[in-house]
């Protein structure tokens, strides 16, 4: 008889010491041969229990979960991050995107009009959002979105957020509507037609066909429906621009850029104008913007208004931005970029992580060394790049990468630039 059993046994009024057991020492969610997964998922019922889930579901829902290591692979990788910005940006907002963009806008049109009624988002960014996400509905990812964020959180860089997410997909099942095999998205757990995350699916979504349950897979009008309430609800101001190109003036003050916010009036007494020589619209010139070069002094500017702001609280990243406002114009028949982007060498993982760690080592303050050239990393750069009599755009390129390395180990530094 196992000990423990055998010490329970003498309660008074304990009539299946066995179950009792299985209070103290559940038996394990999962048994894939991974300890540390399997560890993981034994700790993560705990929270989830603790959180109102039931057990039952948690362990029905993760008893055949194994780790994909395509998705640990792929967080590591993300183009917004690591692809040069006009690359990406070419290629997400290209002629052909854009001329199917104009297609689904005719196609969906009187839906569109209804969802920006009802939430005041311009339908150029829903068509946008849509083709990014998606590429209009043909490419909304295959893969289990339980699993994904079980491994996610598992792996470890971004449990609590991952875990929140699986949660929240498992409160998805839990309310009857959508199955676990409906539960298809990206390697990060976003789902359907605009790639929802799943708390975002559980607090923004919104059934627009009126067929009674929100349907981001397979109804385009949910999927742009909810879209626009999550963007709604993130601030969207109907009737301003989301952003605008400019010129910038000979000695420009690239220090400038993802700095303070100014009105376009402020900005033109520095020199900035509109690229296309347009006046601004009322609305847009009472509005404070942030300027943004993000191919460095060498590639277009723009002046950002909040309504680029709303669009990154989708996706963190101002490429992705830009592209989504860039197809939007297009679809509204705008023409292209005048200032062209600049040909640029990719950054291999090395130029990136060595840069972040030489910063770091020279007394400036990057994030983390993780690869990704975000705003912290940029404004790193800027006053290095200030301090070292450079144009301080925040651009990373590779020869400022070596260089960055070779001022970090000519200063005894070189033992600090492993991350």
């Amino acid at each position: 008889m196992d000990r423990r059993l055998f010490l329970f046994t003498g309660i008074a009024g304990l009539s299946d010491p066995a179950a009792l057991l299985n209070t103290i020492a559940p038996a394990p969610v999962t048994h894939t041969g991974d300890a540390a997964f399997d560890g993981w998922s034994q700790d993560f019922l705990a929270r989830a229990i603790a959180s109102g889930l039931s057990e039952q579901l948690v362990r029905d829902q993760l008893k055949d979960v194994v780790p994909d290591p395509r998705v640990v692979a792929d967080d590591h990788k993300q183009p917004e991050f690591t692809r040069p910005v006009g690359d990406y940006i070419k290629s997400a907002a290209s002629p052909a995107r854009i001329a199917q963009g104009v297609r689904h806008r005719s196609e969906q049109g009187p839906w569109l009009e209804l969802i920006q009624r009802r939430f005041g988002v311009d339908q150029g960014v829903l068509i946008g959002i849509w083709g990014l996400e998606s590429g209009y509905g043909l490419d909304e990812g295959s893969y289990d979105v339980v699993r994904s964020l079980a491994t996610l959180a598992a792996d470890g860089r971004r449990r609590g957020w991952a875990e929140t997410e699986l949660s929240d997909a498992l409160r998805i099942i839990a309310g009857g509507k959508i199955g676990r095999s409906e539960l298809k998205g990206s390697w990060a757990g976003a789902m359907g037609q605009t790639q929802f995350e799943p708390s975002e699916y559980l607090t923004k979504g919104v059934d627009i066909d009126g067929d009674g349950r929100v349907d981001i897979w397979n109804s385009p009008p949910d999927a742009l429906g909810s879209s626009a309430n999550l963007l709604m609800q993130a601030g969207w101001k109907p009737g301003q621009d989301w952003a605008r190109e400019v010129r910038l003036p000979p000695g420009f003050d690239y220090s400038l850029a993802e700095g303070p916010k100014q009105t376009p009036d402020q900005w033109a007494a520095k020199g900035v104008q509109r690229a296309d020589g347009k006046p601004w619209p009322p609305a847009d010139l009472a509005s404070p913007c942030q300027l943004l070069v993000p191919a460095g002094a060498y590639g277009p500017g723009f002046l950002a208004f909040p309504n680029h702001f709303v669009i990154r609280s989708y996706n963190n990243s101002v490429s992705y931005a830009l592209s989504v406002g860039l197809i939007a114009d297009g679809v509204e028949g705008a023409p292209a970029l005048i200032a062209p982007w600049p040909v640029e060498v990719p950054l291999s993982s090395d130029d990136r992580t060595g840069a972040q760690a030489s910063l770091k080592a020279l007394g400036y303050d990057p994030g983390a060394v993780d690869g990704r050239i975000g705003a912290q990393t940029r404004a790193a750069l800027r006053a290095w790049q200030a301090r070292s009599g450079l144009v301080a755009d925040g651009h990373l390129t590779a020869d400022l990468a070596q260089q960055l390395e070779q001022q970090a180990a000519g200063l005894g530094l070189a033992s600090s630039l492993t991350p």
